[in-house]
């Protein structure tokens, strides 16, 4: 192989990343017409189209897509080997990127940020959230966060936070002024706020469990949003009941702007866990993140 190959078999590999010549050459510090004079090149010495090009988007062609899948693992080994190495001198660092739901960012990620700071100022976290399932190898993510009945059976995964409580909550002033809650199936006689998931586009389900019984309601709807953030300051208007997790609402319900309705009927559900693909292939700075993110009450897991 030419030495001039591995450059330009990176820059493949990180435009195809990035579906895009500007992006690329700016990550890459080029200019635009020199990255793509080097995949030229690159193409004509190995006799075969990588890229298809148009004015909108750049795609791997099935060659190139070939390609890829054998490249990734390899450039993978140099980067981490590289990182290893600085982190050796440096202590952790660099980028770890993360694919989590919302609610696990803001209610277990954001609180610990000062703490990772303070502890290893050299890494970057990089949290994309997404209320679907990803798969974070395929993605290029070093790890990912959900709920642990989403979990699949060959990642490694250590906990984050305790079990979730699914709740029903309303104002204060909405629960005076209206019919009494005793059982969940009153519920059909209120005004109901709901939550569509975005990954699928169905409303959630208002589910309930006392003792072996579990069932589910279904309430009817006078608001419906996709972001869990607006359906409780929704809720905080006095308009209607939504149904959340209780560790969402936590600080409303400490400070008595929300009430928790049918407490008893609550559902409990696995808390958040980070999960990643392999235990041998943890760098220094994923295993910081692990350390300030790992949950140390009752039924922890360890990694």
């Amino acid at each position: 192989m030419r030495r001039e190959d591995l450059a330009d078999l990176m820059s493949f590999a990180i435009i195809a990343e990035e579906k895009s010549f500007t992006k690329a050459a700016a990550r890459l510090g080029l200019s635009t017409s020199t990255l793509s004079h080097a995949m030229r090149l690159l193409e004509d010495r190995l006799n075969a189209k990588l890229l298809n090009r148009t004015t909108r988007s750049v795609a791997p062609t099935a060659a190139g897509a070939r390609l890829l899948a054998r490249l990734q693992p390899a450039l993978g080994e140099i980067s981490d080997g590289i990182q290893d190495l600085v982190e050796e001198h440096h202590g952790p660092s660099g980028h770890v990127r993360i694919n989590t739901h919302r609610s696990a960012a803001l209610l277990w990620i954001i609180p610990k940020l000062t703490l990772l700071k303070q502890r290893h100022p050299g890494i970057v976290l990089d949290v994309i959230s997404d209320e679907g399932l990803v798969d974070i190898v395929a993605a290029g993510y070093d790890a990912g966060i959900r709920n642990g009945e989403q979990l699949a059976k060959d990642m490694i995964a250590v906990r984050i936070s305790p079990d979730y409580h699914t709740a029903v909550v309303c104002t204060p002033s909405y629960l005076k002024s209206s019919r009494a809650i005793r059982k969940p199936d009153d519920l059909l006689q209120h005004q109901c706020l709901r939550y569509r998931m975005s990954s699928s586009g169905s409303l959630l389900r208002w589910e309930f469990q006392k003792g072996a019984r579990r069932f589910e309601v279904t309430v009817p709807a006078t608001f419906i949003t996709s972001d869990m953030n607006l359906l409780i300051d929704a809720t905080l208007t006095g308009v209607g009941l939504s149904y959340v997790l209780r560790e969402q609402a936590a600080n409303h319900l400490a400070r008595g702007a929300l009430v928790e309705v049918l407490p008893e009927w609550a559902v409990a559900h696995d808390g958040s866990f980070l999960y990643f693909p392999s235990r041998h292939q943890v760098r220094p700075a994923m295993r910081a993140v692990i350390d300030v993110l790992r949950y140390e009450g009752q039924n922890s897991a360890d990694c």
